[in-house]
């Protein structure tokens, strides 16, 4: 039986690795910080796989195509891609994957894709949680872009029943559940320069409460809309790994970074449902 060791969110803004000196001293200095710390912790909690969701950008599927929920099964994932590894100012990297495992999560639930490839939102999070590529990853992207997107409740529910899919897989792998995507941003739009940080800190403290009820009724798409179109919606991708907590979350930072062009934050969860 497969036990759930960690669970944490942060943001996956381009900025963080492609533009970062463009941001204040003291938000790096934030930034480097509460990475560090997530990093240190996932280290300590010593698991074999990370599952790690986060929005596809249409990069793997066409707009008038797009999954629900897209899970990697390869042996090996490779990134950035094209294209990316320049604007991200990142090498190309190389981790492991678990076919094992993802593919028990694609029998039971979604469509598979052999050769995902990976833009900011699987690519910055690995640069700073799992800089030398020795934890197996499997990348579940999600839609969040293209309606209908699914609604909150419909992404908690998801998590709910892979957190029981999970609990239930015969091996004894120790997994670490990652979040990606969000705060409040409006790529390529009209407030591409903007943050909403009323809603950012209302979110992060919607999280410290642990309501989760409380945040499924008030956090709707209509008010990530209003934060940010198109960009904010990614914030489904924490609202899914929350359905693996019990309790508060620890932030552990918060910027409201306009350099990144995004709200950017990180979160921790210290119990698990």
């Amino acid at each position: 039986m497969a036990e759930i060791v960690a669970a944490m969110a942060m943001t996956h803004s381009p900025g963080l690795t492609g533009w970062f000196d463009a941001a204040p001293k003291g938000q790096q200095e934030e930034a480097l910080r509460a990475t560090a710390e997530m990093r240190e912790r996932l280290a300590a909690a010593r698991p074999d796989v990370v599952i790690a969701f986060s929005n596809d950008h249409l990069l793997n599927w066409p707009i008038n195509n797009t999954p629900e929920y897209t899970v990697g099964i390869a042996a090996d994932h490779v990134g950035p891609a094209d294209w990316y590894d320049e604007w991200l100012a990142l090498s190309k990297y190389r981790i492991p994957g678990h076919p094992a495992l993802a593919r028990y999560i694609v029998n039971e639930g979604e469509p598979a894709l052999r050769e995902m490839k990976f833009d900011d939102g699987i690519s910055v999070p690995m640069h700073y949680l799992n800089p030398a590529g020795s934890i197996p990853l499997i990348p579940v992207t999600m839609n969040c872009t293209v309606p209908p997107i699914p609604t909150p409740e419909r992404a908690y529910q998801v998590g709910s029943v892979l957190r029981d899919m999970l609990k239930a897989y015969p091996g004894k792998e120790r997994i670490a559940i990652l979040a990606t995507g969000g705060l409040s941003h409006e790529p390529g739009g009209p407030r591409y320069f903007w943050v909403d940080e009323e809603f950012d800190l209302w979110f992060l403290d919607l999280l410290k409460k642990g309501d989760h009820e409380a945040l499924l009724r008030d956090c709707t798409l209509e008010r990530m809309e209003e934060a940010g179109s198109g960009g904010t919606a990614e914030l489904l991708s924490w609202i899914l790994a929350m359905a693996f907590t019990t309790g508060p979350a620890e932030v552990l930072a918060y910027m409201p970074a306009i350099a990144w062009r995004s709200g950017t934050g990180m979160v921790v969860w210290p119990n698990f449902a």
